[in-house]
């Protein structure tokens, strides 16, 4: 059975940095879109970075936009999610989720999911 594991979440302060890990089980060749959620309390999950294989091209939420990078390396099947000058909005549940299908911000165009990293700034 296919699953993603994320991991690199922890505590930062603002202005840091952090990186976070999702690697897949099976190759991540499997699906078209590699994206990367967030989700704090008592909000709903939003998309925060986007990789669609087939354009080779990044996709990235104006609130990240400039500061998170999304590195996908197939051949170690892991997609990385690059957080630079941290703030403290950016506390959340970070998950990556794969999808077959072209990249999107919705959640239930997503057909694989992982249990998801926390990360918490400090201000």
């Amino acid at each position: 059975q296919e699953r993603l594991v994320e991991s690199g979440g922890g505590s930062v302060q603002a202005g840091g940095s952090l990186t976070l890990s999702c690697s897949a089980s099976e190759s991540t060749a499997n699906y078209r879109c590699m994206a990367w959620f967030r989700q704090a309390p008592g909000k709903e999950r939003e998309g925060v970075a986007r990789h669609d294989s087939v354009f080779n091209f990044d996709y990235y939420e104006p609130s990240v936009e400039g500061r998170f990078i999304i590195v996908r390396d197939s051949r170690k099947n892991t997609v990385f999610l690059q957080m630079n000058s941290v703030k403290a909005e950016d506390s959340a549940m970070y998950l990556c989720a794969g999808t077959r299908g072209p990249c999107s911000k919705a959640t239930w165009d997503y057909e694989i999911w992982g249990q998801g990293t926390q990360v918490t700034v400090s201000s």
